[in-house]
């Protein structure tokens, strides 16, 4: 299971996000033999005054933050995080610098998904990746 959240201009997200989504789902396919299927992702849209970044940051700064069950290796997450890098660039033109990825995993048991916790349900792919 994976909930993602993508924060950023309003101005520069917006007429963007399809494209941010699937390219973003695709990473995640990729590096997590993740389901097609299986996407939840989330955008919040700040404006100007209220999103402070880093310096040397332009407009298209975004923060990706992706909650996940435990159990990916650390050589599939870093895959992970270079496929956001170079897709992000060559899909969307926006540069590494302007991009920040957080994962946070949790055991399986701290999920609750219909109707169960997720160390419970017969999931249709392997987390341990």
């Amino acid at each position: 299971m994976g909930q993602i959240k993508i924060y950023g201009l309003k101005e520069h997200l917006t007429p963007i996000r399809n494209k941010v989504s699937d390219t973003l789902h695709s990473c995640v396919v990729d590096a997590f033999k993740y389901p097609e299927n299986k996407r939840a992702h989330r955008f919040f849209y700040l404006d100007p005054e209220d999103f402070f970044y880093p310096e040397g940051r332009s407009n298209q700064y975004t923060i990706i933050e992706i909650s996940l069950f435990e159990g990916r290796t650390i050589t599939s997450k870093k895959y992970l995080y270079q496929l956001i890098f170079d897709r992000f660039e060559n899909e969307l033109n926006i540069s590494p610098n302007d991009i920040e990825i957080t994962l946070t995993e949790t055991p399986l048991y701290n999920w609750g998904i219909r109707g169960k916790p997720a160390d419970e349900l017969m999931l249709n792919y392997k987390v341990s990746v």
